[in-house]
């Protein structure tokens, strides 16, 4: 289920009855739409983020870890997956691990992040 939050796209409800690996939950709920972000509601550089992808027109789907119940599984899953310490945000584009802030910044800056949005059908311009 999701609901239209007042400036950050999509928010998808936690689901505590989702069980399983929650890396396989992290690939399926980045599959789900053309930009996923997981993030902490109180998370400055999350906050930031969001702001780009809205102000560039694109309505991310937003996973806020510290609102779900499994939220510290799926934080421990995307440590695994990025090899990091510090995870959030992470974004997804097209069902791709695009990264954290650093990446997502380096493909804004460099040109490649419209193109990706672009081909995952998130923006049409």
């Amino acid at each position: 289920m999701h609901f239209q939050a007042a400036s950050w796209g999509s928010y998808a409800a936690p689901r505590s009855a989702a069980v399983g690996d929650p890396l396989e939950r992290i690939e399926r709920l980045a599959s789900e739409n053309a930009v996923v972000i997981f993030s902490v509601s109180t998370c400055c550089m999350c906050h930031a983020i969001k702001r780009l992808f809205c102000g560039m027109g694109v309505n991310p789907t937003v996973h806020e870890l510290d609102e779900d119940p499994r939220g510290k599984d799926l934080e421990r899953a995307l440590m695994r997956l990025l090899g990091t310490p510090s995870v959030v945000p992470v974004v997804f584009i097209g069902g791709k691990l695009v990264g954290t802030m650093d990446r997502v910044m380096a493909c804004h800056i460099n040109g490649t992040l419209v193109p990706l949005l672009k081909e995952a059908g998130a923006l049409w311009l």
